[in-house]
């Protein structure tokens, strides 16, 4: 029979069988790794009387010897600059969003080169956000950049870049009583709690959010920009934790939420990701 144990025992389960056009046989698999969630394993296999054996000695390896990659895990993560030529998906496979999305209330359209989001509602807070599009995080680090146009903001916005997990990290833009602010909110504690905020007196801002996932150490830090070149950090370390709740790991999110009255709007000019964070890069 197939043999799972060895594999389990690093909690590598789950496996899907794939053949190659060389004849080569693999399993597709995934193990839990703490707060990046799921990540894919490729396993070798050999067939012994009709039954597929798994592994190496019954041991999942620690590396293939497979071709090198073209890119940066093609068909997983992508950057976006939101330009859409004809005839091409207004969203590639690699985005979610977090909810059945409105979509009277997303377009790449209205301002063509961005991606606008308008509140449709009043919501309680990030999690019940409708509209929120998100990427998956990658190890074992990654950064998530975006450039942001807030001048259509309403009083009690908030829109920005957020770690989504039950346990949630944001930096974003929030405007109260007509003055804009850069805020960062960590939820670590089971509770969102906005650690800082700056005044902000220009329409586009940049916002970053790094991951450290090596060795399980599953830490974030925020920043901002006013000018996509110099970079300061806001706020506090968000220690991630997987959850059951978002049992996929934590997920870059795009998101715009009102707080008091819907229709005001952002307008993201890219997201970017890098699989290299802070000085790295």
């Amino acid at each position: 029979m197939t043999n799972l144990t060895g594999l389990s025992l690093r909690g590598v389960l789950l496996a899907g069988l794939i053949d190659t056009p060389s004849g080569d046989w693999y399993a597709y698999l995934f193990r839990d790794y703490g707060a990046v969630g799921r990540i894919p394993y490729l396993v070798p296999v050999k067939w012994e009387d009709g039954w597929p054996l798994l592994g190496v000695d019954g041991k999942v390896p620690d590396a293939l010897n497979l071709p090198a990659s073209k890119g940066l895990i093609p068909g997983i993560v992508a950057s976006d600059e939101f330009e859409r030529k004809p005839g091409e998906p207004p969203l590639p496979l690699v985005w979610q969003w977090n909810h059945n999305p409105d979509n009277r209330f997303w377009s790449l359209t209205a301002r063509p080169g961005f991606l606008r989001l308008t509140t449709g509602r009043v919501d309680a807070g990030f999690l019940s956000a409708r509209n929120t599009l998100t990427q998956r995080t990658i190890g074992p680090e990654c950064s998530g950049t975006i450039a942001l146009d807030v001048t259509n903001m309403k009083d009690g916005d908030f829109a920005g870049l957020g770690l989504l997990q039950k346990n949630h990290g944001l930096v974003g833009i929030k405007k109260d009583d007509g003055v804009s602010f850069v805020v960062m909110v960590n939820t670590q504690s089971g509770s969102p709690i906005e650690v800082e905020r700056v005044p902000l007196d220009q329409k586009t801002v940049f916002l970053r959010a790094d991951c450290n996932f090596k060795d399980m150490a599953d830490k974030a830090r925020f920043f901002y920009s006013r000018d996509g070149r110099a970079w300061t950090a806001i706020g506090s370390e968000l220690k991630m934790r997987y959850t059951i709740p978002h049992f996929m790991g934590y997920r870059f999110a795009l998101f715009n939420y009102a707080a008091k009255s819907p229709g005001g709007f952002v307008d993201f000019d890219f997201f970017r990701v890098s699989d290299r964070i802070g000085l790295d890069k």
